[in-house]
């Protein structure tokens, strides 16, 4: 006789509360909808009731809550009194905004992903936390299968070097493009993008280790310094009247009466205290962009202020000057003061208007964390963990910015001394990118009007060779005409990028490479070490034989040749990334960061490298860098 299984599902409950809502129809309809397909391993049982009896009951059966919220998006009181009170008694719930006619449907699509979370092994609350974020649970699969599998390693064919992927750019040159861009500027809008969330911890993170392990009653400093080998340590104290801070944290040390009594490494600790205390200064929890840079006699000057200046020397048209920060919005405040102290006096000097906005890295560009093991991580109280996704995350930030031209730029890499000479070579990529821009989009107005003949279309792909460093396969002169015409929309009907480059002088980080994609086709791309297999040799020498690095010292055209904006998320190259390994809670988990603003959130672009000079690139990593030339005042 052959055995009868039946297998036991596993109930979920659903409270539904929201006025309006034809509870038997909304029930009855919900009621057979089955998520997925009918072998569904879960049952569901849902209850639908007002939002005024809601807040007279104590539902402690459900395991999810839908709020059904049809005031336009914004929550009456007793929505709000509701929601909170669920929140407060950590139970998962998800607002739905909507009409209550529209409502039966987006609760079978919010029902559809809940399926998906549960067959993965998540609860409704886990649910409720990833839904809430506006995270898709498909890019949560997505994210589990790359931890589990690991990203798959760029090819590195050959280093772009210049004149092959670097174009040289001298100053009689840059003139020439800087010139175009001002002849166009007014006709366009122009906006400058600056990434400028993070912290200043790694910039002070000798002087905290030193604070950590330093013991004045048992050794000296010297004995210190040379204990640790710590060189960082040696600099910081012989250059420390120089750095722009100095005057400011003495100056609160000496109203203590018994500073000046001090030995001098108590003096120096002391110093180092304050600069770094929480109850001080506190500098190494603070933003980049509001500490003190560099010093104009009795003004001291913060990279928001460089900004500010440098903004309105190549990113103004029409008198107006657009700058985007992009920060945490625990630093708002801080960011708001620096400029409101100094933006009438920048404003005044160049006879043009500042317009500055904040965006944020958006919730839904976070990612989930996991223990080694690949399993989700949770903290102390059950709930997931989802870390920033990186700078990668700025790539939607970037796409919703209304301007014709984009000046991207890390907070950072501010001059003290050299802004004539960073504001020609801003100007000259701006220039090349206009005038490439005219030419792609000349070629895209004549194939749309069917104007290209068979030997303009070779002269494209000769331009598209030649100018704009794209790899071209042979395999393309056997297309007809009419592929060919195809091919060229495709190949040019992308964003793109000028990038300038300066010569590798052995700094830290990324640079311009040609590397292998499908098919052995080659792009130009910029690429970090940590996107390559270091463990192969090959690829360990054609990385270290980069002539140059990049400096983030980008231009972009976001719009098309119909003026209207590209959807940037097309362009990004998802099966990059980087895996990051962190502690949380004494135990190491992994995190995810998206593919890299300018690495693989830009792969699908156009891609020109030109060489700017060194004076260019003026990047604060450690304070010490406060130290050199380029931030000390002549």
């Amino acid at each position: 006789m052959e055995e009868n299984i039946t297998k036991r599902k596993t109930s979920v409950n659903i409270t539904i509360y929201g006025n309006g809502l034809n509870g038997r129809t909304v029930a009855e309809e919900l009621k057979n909808f089955v998520p997925g397909d009918k072998s569904s391993i879960f049952d569901y049982t849902l209850r639908i009731i007002s939002i005024d009896k809601a807040l007279n009951e104590n539902d402690r059966a459900a395991q999810l809550f839908l709020i059904l919220n049809a005031t336009n998006g914004t929550e009456d009181a007793s929505i709000k009194k509701l929601s909170q009170r669920l929140t407060n008694n950590h139970q998962p719930n998800i607002m739905i905004n909507s009409s209550p006619a529209e409502f039966t449907a987006i609760a079978k699509e919010t029902l559809t992903e809940l399926e998906k979370a549960l067959a993965m092994g998540f609860s409704a609350a886990d649910f409720a936390d990833i839904n809430n974020r506006g995270i898709a649970i498909e890019t949560i699969q997505h994210q589990l299968h790359i931890f589990k599998n690991g990203i798959t390693k760029a090819t590195l064919k050959k280093p772009a070097l210049i004149g092959d992927g670097i174009f040289k750019l001298p100053e009689e040159k840059a003139s020439e493009y800087a010139a175009i861009f001002d002849s166009k500027k007014d006709s366009l809008k122009l906006t400058k993008f600056v990434p400028a969330s993070g912290a200043a911890t790694r910039m002070f993170k000798f002087l905290n280790e030193f604070v950590g392990d330093f013991n004045p009653d048992k050794e000296t400093i010297n004995a210190y310094r040379n204990r640790k080998k710590d060189s960082d340590l040696s600099v910081f104290m012989v250059g420390l009247e120089k750095f722009p801070f100095y005057k400011q944290v003495m100056d609160s040390l000496k109203l203590d009466e018994g500073f000046t009594a001090l030995p001098k490494d108590k003096k120096i600790l002391a110093f180092i205290n304050t600069m770094l205390s929480s109850n001080a200064f506190d500098f190494a929890n603070k933003p980049k962009g509001i500490l003190p840079f560099h010093h104009y006699g009795n003004f001291i000057a913060t990279p928001i202020y460089e900004h500010l200046k440098e903004s309105v020397e190549y990113a103004a048209s029409q008198g107006n000057a657009n700058i985007e920060f992009t920060i945490s919005e625990d630093h708002l405040d801080g960011f708001l003061d620096s400029i409101r102290e100094v933006i009438d006096e920048v404003e005044a000097d160049a006879q043009t208007k500042i317009n500055f906005s904040f965006s944020y890295q958006h919730k839904n560009t976070d990612t989930l964390a996991v223990n080694i093991d690949n399993t989700p991580f949770r903290d102390i109280d059950g709930r997931l963990l989802f870390r920033p996704g990186g700078h990668g995350a700025l790539i939607e930030n970037l796409g919703k910015l209304d301007a014709d031209i984009v000046f991207i730029k890390n907070i950072d890499n501010v001059g003290h001394n050299n802004l004539q000479t960073i504001a020609l070579y801003k100007k000259a990529l701006a220039g090349i990118l206009i005038e490439l821009q005219n030419e792609i989009f000349r070629y895209l107005n004549l194939i749309d009007n069917n104007e290209l003949s068979d030997d303009d279309i070779n002269k494209v792909l000769a331009f598209a060779q030649n100018k704009l460093s794209l790899h071209i396969p042979q395999v393309i002169n056997k297309y007809t005409p009419e592929h060919k015409k195809e091919y060229v929309k495709e190949l040019l009907n992308k964003p793109i990028r000028v990038c300038g480059m300066v010569k590798n002088e052995g700094e830290p980080g990324g640079g311009p490479f040609w590397i292998e994609c499908d098919k052995g086709n080659l792009s130009l791309q910029i690429v970090e070490s940590s996107q390559i297999d270091l463990d192969s040799r090959s690829q360990k020498a054609i990385f270290a034989n980069a002539s140059h690095f990049n400096p983030v010292d980008l231009v972009c055209g976001i719009k098309n040749y119909k003026g209207e904006f590209f959807n940037l998320n097309e362009f990004v190259d998802t099966a990059s990334g980087f895996i990051v390994h962190k502690n949380r809670l004494g135990k190491e988990v992994k995190s995810y960061e998206l593919p890299g603003l300018w690495n693989g959130s830009m792969a699908g672009w156009i891609t020109i490298f030109a060489e700017v000079p060194l004076d260019t690139f003026n990047p604060v990593k450690t304070v010490n860098d406060l130290l050199k030339p380029a931030h000390q005042p002549w």
